[in-house]
């Protein structure tokens, strides 16, 4: 009578998870939805990736929700276990990374 069932907490995306990656896709270019699978570690989980690399991952409730926020978006949808994550991507962080390091670098006078 489900007296010994994990309560799941967290499966569901907020309104701000919601909103963010609305807000995300509204304000930037060729912008395209990665669903992450659920795992024994985290929810299901969507990557959207703007044309420029940049990229936000919010939790959503499920792949059907992530594949209807795609589409009341306008924009693609793909499974990321199957395709993979767009080049793009991987540059725009490498290049966020290299920043931050340069930018420790100047703060710290070039000394490590």
């Amino acid at each position: 009578m489900g007296l010994f069932r994990r309560k799941r907490r967290g499966r569901l995306a907020s309104s701000a998870d919601e909103a963010h990656l609305e807000e995300f896709a509204r304000t930037r270019r060729g912008v395209e939805a990665y669903i992450e699978p659920r795992t024994a570690v985290t929810d299901t989980t969507v990557v959207l990736v703007a044309d420029t690399g940049e990229w936000t991952r919010r939790r959503v409730a499920g792949p059907q929700a992530a594949h209807a926020l795609a589409y009341r978006l306008g924009i693609p949808a793909y499974d990321a276990a199957i395709v993979g994550y767009p080049q793009r991507m991987r540059d725009w962080t490498r290049r966020r990374a290299q920043e931050e390091e340069a930018r420790r670098r100047a703060d710290s006078g070039g000394q490590q």
